[in-house]
């Protein structure tokens, strides 16, 4: 890493509830979190005196902004299933009013390379994603990083 390069990191919370399909355990059924979400970037701070952006790899308002429409729009207070439950929550009630389902089994490890897909396609241009942490409990979560 370039010794200009500084890391900046912002953390979001959102809550969505998830049913692992086929899963051994608990998990099976569904359940929610209050998930952590830590997003990094790397990048050199900008250096152009009078720019209102002096001195920043990127606003934290800006970042705030992405990750809101990239990620936090769509998964907070939603449900997320795999495709193939997709019958079970069919009856329109308004209960499954947010359900997303994925191709994919929705486990931590999962939603979190789909975040990761999602900022690096939303911050084309604006910054380089260096590293993603979703905590899903106290003690649990998975990470992303270059």
């Amino acid at each position: 890493m370039n010794p200009q390069t500084v890391r900046v990191t912002k953390r979001f919370h959102f809550e969505m509830a998830h049913a692992l399909r086929c899963h051994d355990g608990l998990c099976a059924n569904i359940h929610g979190h209050s998930y952590v979400l830590d997003v990094t970037l790397a990048g050199a701070p900008r250096h152009e005196p009078g720019h209102p952006k002096d001195g920043m790899v990127i606003d934290f308002a800006e970042l705030k902004q992405i990750v809101h429409e990239a990620v936090i729009n769509d998964y907070d207070h939603a449900l997320l299933l795999h495709e193939h439950d997709r019958a079970q929550a069919a009856s329109g009630h308004e209960l499954f009013g947010r359900t997303r389902f994925t191709p994919w089994q929705p486990s931590c490890e999962n939603v979190l390379l789909d975040i990761v897909e999602r900022l690096q396609m939303a911050l084309k241009g604006k910054g380089t994603l260096h590293a993603a942490r979703l905590q899903e409990t106290a003690t649990s979560w998975a990470e992303w990083g270059t």
